[in-house]
């Protein structure tokens, strides 16, 4: 397509996009969000917990307890679990789904995503202009961090619905402190309350550092005392954190009184101070971790917001970029200083770090980058996209020496990618150029998540595994099965909650020796030590089947051999 007709044609796309701009988002976000979503079996291992302890919800009618399997899960509060138990009901009544099916889990995900694109595109109409903030909603639901999280049941995505809307009330408050209703002010305190009940005190986090921020930013240089800012009023502080309690506070007091306690004991104590001070299950990384990655989490725009920061800290006097900078700075900060690191961490400051980006874009005043920034994001652009092609070819032959067709597709959508923008790049066609890279990056996240990563066989270990133990004990109570050398969440998902996990051999001999019809399934790894148990209890063990693959969490393969008693 020769560039002169691409440039009417986006045009005439922009022009239809900015006439119908929340439509426009909706279709734009499917278009990231649907290959894959009803593809891709549950995956280990948080959002198998998640879906786990929800189902469980479901199964027991117990929507205050938090259980995977025996387990009590005193990690995270039960907000994500009730969007996920309304969703399965609501799949069920329908007709479209059932509890055993994992998408109607990510439903409060998916629409989560959507939310926090939509949001971004509303308030950032204020903060920036309406193309600008179009542009950013679009570079928000493109970026390969939100495409993740879209895609899994758990936390993230909603969560981020609900910063992005708190902090577009916030920023309300800040600018027009006077036109803020006591309205405004209830769904602020509403909207962080829910924050809350998803992921405890990350939500009213970045709001209240976002507001020290401003308050000392804001602070006439020589006063003396307390200085209240305009806006402290706006935000009804008197009613309004009360309120957020109220609607918090059921749920704790009768979560504190079923466990006794243990809930905050573990879920402080254990899940979040833990995350401090250590990497939790091995997720440690440096301070620089979330800077380092950015261009991949952020891919394929990200170089907007790396050009736009230069231009936006010298600007930071301004009221707009002083909100946003406080929004994204401090906040950034914590999480570079938590050992735990996981790439979705800093997600709650991206809506702003979009808008950043797309302002500088549209400004016909803007900085210009320098030379190393516009070779940066060339090496961005171009690295991701062929890391995601070698990806697509590299998994499949690493766990089960095999590869997908579908990943062909990925090919021309990445050399799409890296041809178009490239061209724009060196035309300094900025926003164009991060466009056309959302544009291309479309089919070639739907070649990884839809065509080559749910056809790779040997990831799904559970969903196989129920398979094989269907056909070799068809109606099998989940009571009635143990498994060893293999203890992933999606395999309680795929089975069932009542389901053994064992220890070692001799519990698994013990196990199949403690009641008739019992079946166990074994990891190559324990099988010598459960024959030599079996053995010394005198069973006599018979096959049933075997299931091969690749157990992710643990970077290794693994057998696992089905096995029932002749004797009773």
């Amino acid at each position: 397509m020769p560039p002169s007709r691409l440039d009417h044609w986006l045009g005439a796309a922009a022009a239809r996009a900015e006439r119908r701009p929340r439509l426009s988002l909706i279709l734009f976000c499917l278009l990231f969000f649907l290959p894959g979503f009803f593809a891709i079996p549950p995956t280990d291992r948080d959002e198998s917990r998640f879906a786990q302890a929800t189902r469980q919800m479901v199964e027991s009618g117990d929507y205050i307890h938090i259980r995977v399997g025996a387990e009590e899960r005193n990690k995270k509060p039960v907000g994500i679990h009730w969007a996920q138990a309304a969703a399965v009901h609501l799949a069920e009544a329908t007709g479209l789904g059932t509890r055993r099916e994992i998408w109607p889990y990510r439903l409060p995900s998916l629409l989560g995503a959507l939310l926090a694109v939509l949001a971004t595109f509303e308030f950032g109409r204020l903060l920036v202009g309406r193309r600008a903030a179009l542009l950013a909603a679009a570079m928000l639901a493109g970026s390969m961090v939100l495409m993740v999280e879209a895609h899994i049941a758990k936390t993230d995505a909603a969560l981020l619905a609900a910063i992005t809307a708190a902090m577009g009330l916030f920023a309300r408050a800040y600018l027009r402190p006077e036109a803020f209703t006591a309205r405004h002010a209830a769904a602020f305190w509403v909207i962080l309350g829910l924050g809350v009940l998803l992921k405890g005190p990350i939500a009213p986090l970045v709001a209240l550092l976002a507001g020290l921020t401003l308050a000392l930013m804001d602070r006439p240089r020589g006063a003396r005392g307390w200085f209240v800012a305009p806006w402290l009023p706006a935000l009804r502080l008197g009613w309004g954190l009360p309120l957020m309690l109220l609607i918090v506070l059921p749920w704790m007091v009768a979560i504190g009184l079923a466990t006794e306690g243990r809930f905050f004991a573990e879920a402080i104590g254990g899940d979040m101070l833990g995350k401090v001070g250590q990497g939790d299950e091995k997720h440690w990384g440096p301070p620089g971790y979330y800077l380092a990655t950015f261009g991949i989490a952020a891919f394929p725009a990200a170089f907007l917001v790396l050009f736009a920061l230069r231009q936006s800290w010298r600007e930071r006097a301004e009221p707009v970029l002083r909100f946003l900078l406080a929004w994204i700075v401090p906040t950034w900060l914590v999480f570079e200083a938590v050992a735990t690191k996981l790439p979705h961490y800093t997600l709650p400051t991206y809506p702003a770090l979009m808008l950043l980006g797309a302002r500088w874009a549209m400004d016909p005043l803007r900085l210009e980058p320098g030379r190393f920034l516009r070779v940066l994001a060339r090496v961005m652009l171009g690295g991701v996209a062929i890391g995601l092609v070698v990806l697509g070819f590299a998994a499949p032959w690493f766990v089960a020496r095999d590869w997908t067709a579908g990943t062909l597709l990925a090919i021309p959508a990445a050399g799409a990618l890296v041809w178009l923008s490239f061209r724009a790049l060196r035309a300094a066609a900025w926003a164009r150029a991060a466009v056309l890279a959302l544009l291309c990056a479309a089919p070639l996240y739907a070649a990884i998540t839809q065509l080559t990563f749910p056809r790779i066989e040997a990831l799904w270990i559970g969903p196989r595994l129920a398979a094989e133990l269907e056909r070799a004990a068809p109606g099998l109570d989940p009571a009635r099965f143990g498994i060893l050398g293999h203890a992933e969440p999606s395999t309680l998902f795929a089975i069932g909650g009542a389901l053994r996990l064992l220890g070692t051999g001799e519990e698994a001999a013990a196990f199949l020796a403690g009641g008739e019809g019992r079946v166990v399934a074994v990891g190559n790894r324990h099988e010598a030590d459960f024959r030599r148990a079996a053995a010394a209890r005198g069973l006599a063990l018979l096959p049933l089947g075997q299931v091969s693959g690749f157990n992710v969490s643990r970077g290794r393969h693994v057998t696992l051999s089905l096995f029932r008693s002749d004797r009773p």
